[in-house]
């Protein structure tokens, strides 16, 4: 195949004006809870160096900036609408944003401490390609994608075809794939999102009822609570020596 045909026509129309104003507030507060579950994931560690893959608008990148996580930041991204809005946020420590293609990542081995991807395989065409390019520059990769597959899986794939969702996991399906993508899996977790975010969906009480339903579920049942539910799993694995 064709390196400039790996990500197809229809994505590439999708993505190109993917990023406006509309829905900034939104982004904003899922990046909130991205890095929230992320920084819990990996640690007290501190990155040098830390990558964004398919980096949006730039709302995570600006989470880490103003957390102060990951001391040099860089940045990818299919969309030149999601290179403009990074490149006006101003990140005094975002070291370059940059096109690529989905799959081919511009940066030496192990050039990353850490490789963030948070909301984007479930859109990736051809996902052991994509995970075996983070593999390879980064020493580790924290991926964040939602749970979809479960009771309402018909109405997931009918409702996520507009925003560019064309894959759908569980729990064991994520880790099986980063498996055999060559990465080790060593800390991972199941995360409802937030009261802010599901009152912004909801509505004030709706949003704070459902944020109440689907926390209280998945303490109580964690391990059947993802089947009728959605949630969001985060994951970091190894790469060094795999």
């Amino acid at each position: 195949m064709l390196d400039n045909e790996l990500l197809g026509d229809k994505y590439k129309a999708l993505y190109e004006g993917y990023y406006d104003a509309t829905v900034a507030q939104k982004r904003e507060i899922a990046a909130i809870d991205s890095f929230s579950h992320i920084r819990k994931i990996v640690g007290p560690d501190e990155f040098n160096r830390v990558l964004d893959v398919g980096a949006g608008e730039g709302s995570l990148l600006s989470c880490m900036q103003s957390e102060g996580f990951g001391a040099h930041l860089y940045a990818v991204e299919i969309s030149e609408s999601g290179l403009d809005a990074i490149r006006s946020r101003r990140l005094s420590r975002l070291v370059e944003a940059q096109l690529f293609d989905g799959y081919h990542i511009p940066y030496p081995d192990k050039f990353f401490d850490l490789a963030i991807s948070a909301h984007v395989l479930e859109h990736v065409e051809h996902e052991r390609l994509f995970l075996a390019e983070l593999k390879r520059v980064a020493k580790k990769v924290a991926i964040e994608v939602p749970l979809e597959d479960g009771f309402r899986i018909k109405s997931a794939v009918v409702g996520g075809e507009r925003f560019g969702h064309i894959n759908f996991y569980n729990p064991s399906t994520v880790l099986g794939l980063l498996k055999t993508s060559g990465l080790k899996p060593n800390a991972w977790m199941v995360n409802d999102t937030s009261v802010k975010y599901e009152q912004y969906l909801s509505g004030r009480n709706r949003g704070f009822v459902k944020h109440c339903v689907r926390n209280a579920a998945l303490r109580v049942l964690p391990r059947i609570a993802p089947y009728y539910l959605t949630y969001v799993f985060t994951v970091v694995s190894d790469t060094e020596g795999y």
